[in-house]
Order: structure tokens, then C-alpha cells, then sequence
């Protein structure tokens, strides 16, 4: 299971083994469904099933229609977030400020819920531990959740407070794993098949939830299912996948976005997958001063046709010859 933004990275992670993938939080505000950010994380054209859409807010009734309409435009389950833990989301009361509301969140999850029922569509939520160490309250929420009909708990082992920092704990997905009927799913800090192994069977979890891990490496999904099947470890991607899929993928994304947001979007994805390879820093630098896609695409492709061929780039070589022109 993935938990991506970014439509183009979402089907690539899907093709290449996630379960499946929760969208970008789309806003519950009607009056946002029409803006250029909100109508593409709300355009599911062409996407692999099951379409699964999360929404954010904190007006029950405003949520109710948010997962109406998006169950209207092919969303087959609907996702909750009560997680995110970012200024601009928490400052409107909702994301992980919803954890010091718990009467709140009673009548989010019944109205949701009840909206989706007579469609047939499962309800699922996303939520943190607690605000802060002092007041974590996941089991409260869990049960809170359980008894609304909620269908699947997704738990992220930090607190708002601790944003992305620290290391993520397991003790509480373990507790909340205790104490409920319906799945719940890991998240935090899974970044290999070993440790997603390792936090199943220490929390006892369903599944796992792969966020941050699967930036620059969607085949991380095929390596996680692979080692869970049979205990064995794939050999990672040879330079010649890893430059299809990020054309692939880029191809993708330029057709999504458009010339001017695509080259500019572009960037941090292939900043992503070429973390950690020979001569990447130096041919990022100047790779993000391309202001069009067709050189971005071109610039990408010969970089990978000359680390494929020689094994090793020469770093400041290959940089300068590919984006000297």
C-alpha cells in the first residue's frame, strides 16, 4: 500500500506492486474542487484500480459531500486524513488537529461513513499517535473509529508534534492492533523489505503503508512483496530499469501537468531517483536550470545511456556535455 501524492508516481507505484494507493489530500471545500491543484488531484482518468481518494477537513457535513462527490467521479474507497501535520492544514483545524477533538471526529467519521454507505464504498482513515507524547490518544481514536464503521485504520507511529523527525515508534500501532477487529496499517520509517517485516510482526499490523521510502524508488513496492512471499531479497534495478521508469514516468507527468508546471514539477522526481548515484549532485545542479520538457526528458535519458554504457558516469564530464548545448 503507498501513500503518494502526484497522480503520474502513484500509477507507476501501483504497476509496480503496491496493493494500492491513496491520492493527495483533496480539500473538502466545495469551493476549491475547481481550482487547478484540486481538479487534478480530483481527475482520475486512466488510473489503475482500485481509485482510492483521501479528503481533508473539519466540517462533518462539508466532508460528507466531499466523499460524495469525489465517490461520483471513481473513488472506490475514501480516505480520511487526520494525520497531516503541517501548519497551514492544523491551523484550519483539521489533519492531525483533529486529534485534541475527539467529539469532533465522532461526527466526521459518522457522517462520512454514513454518506458512503448506501454507495457501497468503504471509508478509511489516516491519523498520528496523538498531538504530542503527552496526550497520544491513537486507541481512543481507533475504537472511536472501529464503532463509526470505519473499514481500515492507517497509523503513522509519530505524533503531530513530531512532524517527521525522530524515529517512528511501534508501541502504539502494536496497542491499537490489540484492540481492534478491522485492519490496521503501519506506517513510518518503512523503508526496506526487512524493516517492513520487522514492523509486522512486531505490531501484529495487516499491512504496511510505504510514504517518503517510495520517492525515487516506486520498486520498492515489487521488493517488499517479493521478501514477504518468500524470505529472498530482489537485486535492485539495473541502471537500464531505472532510466525506463523515470522516463516513464516523466512522459507521464509531463502529459498530466503541461510544459510549464511539468519541467519545473519534474525536478525533485528525478532529483529522487538519482539520489545516491555517481555524478547525480553535479548533473542535478545543471539539470535544474532546463526550463523545457524536451531537453529535461532528453538530458535525463543520456545521462542514464552513458552511466548503462560505462558503468560509471565521470560526474562533472557527463554534466557539463550534456547541458553545456
Amino acid at each position: 500500500m503507498a501513500g503518494v501524492t502526484d497522480r503520474p508516481f502513484r500509477q507507476l507505484c501501483k504497476k509496480l506492486g503496491a496493493g494500492y494507493a491513496v491520492s493527495e489530500m483533496a480539500a473538502s471545500n466545495p469551493k476549491l474542487w475547481d481550482s487547478v491543484k484540486t481538479s487534478r488531484r480530483l481527475n482520475h482518468d486512466g488510473e489503475i484500480a482500485p481509485i482510492s481518494v483521501q479528503i481533508a477537513g473539519a466540517d462533518p457535513a462539508m466532508m460528507a459531500e466531499a466523499a460524495v462527490f469525489n465517490a461520483g467521479k471513481g473513488a472506490r474507497i475514501i480516505d480520511i486524513n487526520m494525520g497531516c501535520p503541517v501548519k497551514k492544514v492544523c491551523n484550519v483545524a483539521s489533519g492531525s488537529a483533529l486529534l485534541r477533538h475527539e467529539d469532533l471526529i465522532v461526527r466526521i467519521l459518522d457522517a462520512v461513513v454514513s454518506a458512503c454507505a448506501p454507495l457501497g464504498v468503504p471509508v478509511t482513515l489516516k491519523t498520528r499517535t496523538g498531538w504530542d507524547r503527552d496526550s497520544r490518544n491513537a486507541v481512543r481514536v481507533a475504537k472511536l473509529a472501529e464503532n463509526a464503521g470505519i473499514a481500515a485504520l492507517t497509523l503513522h507511529g509519530r505524533t503531530r508534534a513530531d512532524l517527521y523527525t525522530g524515529e517512528a515508534e511501534y508501541d502504539t500501532i502494536r496497542a491499537v492492533k490489540a484492540e481492534l477487529t478491522i485492519p490496521v496499517i503501519a506506517n513510518g520509517d518503512i523503508d526496506s523489505p526487512e524493516k517492513a517485516r520487522r514492523v509486522l510482526d512486531y505490531t501484529g499490523a495487516d499491512a504496511v503503508m510505504i510514504g517518503r521510502a517510495a520517492q525515487g524508488r516506486p520498486w520498492i513496492f515489487r521488493e517488499i512483496d517479493h521478501y514477504l512471499r518468500t524470505g529472498d531479497t530482489l537485486a535492485p534495478p539495473s541502471y537500464g530499469e531505472m532510466r525506463e521508469l523515470l522516463l516513464e514516468h516523466l512522459d507521464d507527468h509531463y502529459r498530466f501537468y503541461g510544459e510549464h508546471t511539468g519541467v519545473r514539477t519534474a525536478r525533485k522526481h528525478i532529483g529522487w531517483y538519482l539520489d545516491g548515484l555517481p555524478g547525480a549532485d553535479s548533473f542535478c545542479a545543471r539539470m535544474n536550470l532546463i526550463d523545457n520538457t524536451r531537453d529535461q526528458w532528453r538530458a535525463v535519458s543520456d545521462w542514464f545511456d552513458i552511466i548503462s554504457r560505462d558503468g560509471e558516469p565521470h560526474p562533472a564530464p557527463v554534466a557539463e556535455a550534456l547541458l553545456a548545448a
